[in-house]
């Protein structure tokens, strides 16, 4: 029997875990937007799409995004990761959130 590797506290069986709630900035035509990454273990209750108006399923990584400016996080929304990145695409009549 081969012996058993020690995980360094920083990793998972299926690697290294990336920090999760760390928030950015994202510039685009839309504007500039605060934006955070979501993990399929922190999110644990449902929430509706604004890009596919599907809903995000708990335990599904997805991500947060509000606008860049102060009092935004009033108005801070939960994106697929896809529909995220391809929210400029949408068709006329829909709005940014």
């Amino acid at each position: 029997m081969s012996p058993r590797r020690a995980r360094r506290a920083d990793e998972s069986p299926k690697g290294p875990i990336r920090p999760a709630g760390i928030d950015r900035v994202e510039e685009a035509a839309d504007g500039d937007w605060v934006v955070r990454t979501v993990t399929g273990r922190s999110a644990d209750r449902p929430y509706r799409c604004p890009g596919c108006d599907q809903s995000i399923r708990p335990g599904v990584p997805h991500i947060v995004s509000w606008p860049h400016w102060a009092g935004g996080e009033e108005e801070r929304r939960h994106w697929h990761t896809a529909c995220w990145r391809n929210r400029l695409n949408r068709g006329p009549g829909r709005t940014r959130y």
